[in-house]
């Protein structure tokens, strides 16, 4: 199984695929759509700002490959404005539309600390999913690292962790085959490294699982 991770210019994609390849993960970089939407596996990177990303996804479109895959159930790992282009719409830059994948909005922090939020913090697993195998061996309250100024509000049900800056935000989502970090787990030493491997595992389980035919 050869993992696809879209390329479409994202700062961290380099430090997305150094550390796939130190966990020995055969990737694909890629940005072409048809690959996208036929990979077994994705993970979409991403820093700067929401209202960019979707700007390049749509313009290439890699917007539609990548529910295209999502609505094929693969695995898919959104990472930091990966994470946040799942949602329907963000305020970065004006309101706009992103995914649509969640329900939910791309927030602003409450200008009551120092904004953006750049460095290390503490995730908090939720009750529903701390025996998700994207945790494994990643004790709760584990610290990792954040870039950004944004959030996503989204529908309790989802949140597997939440982080503490200026308000309680969500800073992993789970649904069904898609996981979400809103930290960089590249950046994130021996956890964030233990996050992909989980990622990447998991992974592995479910298409070892696949009927084939």
């Amino acid at each position: 199984m050869t993992l696809a991770v879209i390329d479409y210019g994202a700062g961290n994609l380099p430090n997305v695929v150094r550390a796939l390849h130190h966990l020995g993960v055969p990737l694909q970089v890629t940005n072409n759509p048809a690959v996208v939407a036929s990979a077994p596996a994705v993970i979409l990177p991403g820093v700067g700002a929401t209202l960019d990303t979707m700007t390049t996804l749509k313009r290439t479109g890699l917007d539609e490959a990548i529910r295209d895959a999502i609505l094929r159930d693969v695995p898919f790992l959104g990472i930091c404005v990966g994470m946040q282009v799942l949602c329907a719409s963000s305020d970065e830059f004006g309101r706009h539309a992103c995914l649509g994948v969640f329900d939910g909005n791309v927030t602003r922090f409450p200008d009551t600390d120092k904004v953006p939020q750049i460095g290390w913090n503490q995730v908090h697993h939720t009750p529903a999913f701390a025996h998700h195998p994207l945790f494994d061996g990643i004790p709760d309250g584990t610290d990792f690292y954040f870039v950004h100024s944004y959030y996503c509000a989204v529908d309790p049900s989802i949140v597997a962790g939440t982080t503490q800056y200026s308000c309680t935000f969500p800073s992993v989502l789970i649904r069904k085959n898609i996981a979400a970090a809103q930290f960089h787990p590249e950046k994130s030493g021996s956890a964030g490294l233990r996050l992909m491997r989980n990622f990447v595992t998991h992974v592995a389980k479910i298409e070892c699982e696949q009927p084939h035919v």
